[in-house]
């Protein structure tokens, strides 16, 4: 039995929680994923897992066991690139999750400059606005915007970006351009299907905050885009999802002497392990694009 195939197998079924899902990973078959956990328990001479009908779980044994073959695992990942020396690039596969719109106008058009740089590594951008399991879809890293509500996620910020209130010349035009927050009551705003209805302003440490509605509101961040520039109405986003039409004067920032939190961008790393090597440079790498380097 080979002690890395062995201690990698294990460690995929615990983060993942099954056999089946843990042999999806690596691309084997589920009896040969529990055949190998059950050799590595009868080396060992431990019960390294709970298995019941409600699934499997780490016995304390295991948990020991499971940090310590992560560990290991990651340093020997190090090492191989260590061994291979930094110049000769990276390799293998990198599985990137990150928000549509923010990947289509701050990632994807940079990327070929980064597979440049490593023609060895391939990488998998997997683009939804929602907030995926990076255990479970066997993601590396995962670039997020605003407030983690995982704790005991390993993160680190990459950068801090405004938001503005934002709607087209032309709905200005139309609509008449609010004065002052209040004014947005007898607007159209645009906003996603997770709005709450208010929106909240700060001036002089004074916060405001003001009830608006819209007839139309949307599931991803690319709807409410294509509604903003189709004159819809106004809408409050990060100054990152529009930053060449407001460069062109395409939307117009609205309310400006009014501040409103900004947004911050995160590289989430799967919990209970060491962030690979490629996934942290893909971060650098990010981080770098959006500071013009």
């Amino acid at each position: 039995m080979d002690r890395f195939q062995a201690m990698t197998a294990f460690v995929r079924v615990v983060d993942t929680g099954s056999f089946s899902a843990a042999a999806r990973l690596l691309h084997v078959g589920q009896p040969a994923v529990s055949k190998t956990v059950a050799q590595l328990e009868d080396r060992l001479g431990v019960r390294l897992l709970n298995r019941s009908t409600h699934g499997l779980s780490p016995t304390e044994a295991g948990l020991r066991f499971y940090e310590r073959a992560t560990a290991s695992l990651q340093e020997a990942d190090e090492a191989e690139l260590a061994a291979r020396d930094a110049s000769l690039g990276l390799s293998g596969r990198l599985r990137v999750s990150a928000a549509t719109t923010f990947a289509r106008l701050h990632v994807v058009p940079h990327l070929p400059r980064f597979l440049a740089d490593h023609p060895e590594l391939q990488v998998d951008m997997i683009l939804d606005d929602r907030v995926i399991d990076l255990v479970a879809e066997g993601v590396d890293l995962s670039l997020r915007m605003g407030t983690l509500n995982d704790s005991g996620a390993v993160a680190q910020k990459l950068a801090t970006g405004g938001r503005s209130l934002l709607a087209t010349p032309a709905y200005l035009k139309r609509a008449g351009e609010p004065k002052r927050p209040a004014d947005l009551a007898d607007h159209q705003v645009i906003a996603g299907s997770q709005f709450v209805g208010a929106w909240a302003f700060t001036r002089d440490g004074t916060e405001v905050s003001v009830q608006v509605s819209g007839r139309a509101r949307f599931s991803a961040a690319e709807g409410i885009r294509a509604a903003v520039l189709a004159g819809m109405g106004l809408t409050i986003a990060s100054d990152w999802m529009f930053a060449d039409e407001i460069a062109s004067d395409v939307v117009k920032r609205v309310l400006t002497d009014w501040t409103l939190p900004s947004i911050d961008l995160w590289a989430v790393y799967p919990s209970g392990r060491l962030a690979s090597a490629k996934a942290r440079q893909f971060a650098s790498f990010v981080q770098g694009a959006l500071a013009g380097h």
